[in-house]
């Protein structure tokens, strides 16, 4: 049922401009889903699907990372402009960040869809990319490098 739920999410989102949780729950509801706004607002979270601004003006759901809404420049651009300092420590490399910026760099690096990060955490100014072994942390840190430098 959540499965069959989250495709026509990703259906409608992709064919319609949808701007608000109210729009989507609407159509999800006239597509023969019995949804509340807390299950629409939980589907929104798990499929990672955020607000973005197509043409200047509107802003409708989108899919993570979409091409439609920012591109891969953009991503590196936030990933210079909030970059400090990084260190491997393990497997897991931490990204140092300018204070307030590590969940924007941590949305860049996700977005940059890298091999090597099994996953991330971001706080106020740290981030942690947790990676299959030291090796991988090495790769991730020296790839980073090329994009930042």
């Amino acid at each position: 049922m959540k499965s069959d739920r989250h495709e026509k999410i990703k259906e409608l989102i992709k064919d319609n401009e949808i701007e608000t949780q109210e729009e989507l729950a609407e159509a999800l509801k006239k597509a023969g889903f019995e949804v509340t706004q807390a299950t629409v607002s939980r589907d929104i979270r798990e499929l990672k699907l955020f607000k973005a601004s197509t043409d200047g003006n509107m802003r409708k759901y989108v899919f993570p990372f979409s091409q439609e809404a920012v591109s891969n420049e953009k991503y590196v651009h936030v990933l210079k402009e909030g970059f400090v300092s990084m260190e491997c420590a393990c497997n897991i490399l931490v990204i140092k960040t300018v204070p307030g910026m590590a969940m924007a760099v941590c949305a860049a690096v996700d977005a940059l869809e890298l091999p090597e990060i099994i996953g991330t955490i971001a706080g106020d100014d740290t981030i942690m990319a947790a990676t299959a072994g030291e090796r991988h942390a090495g790769d991730l840190l020296d790839k980073l490098k090329k994009i930042i430098m």
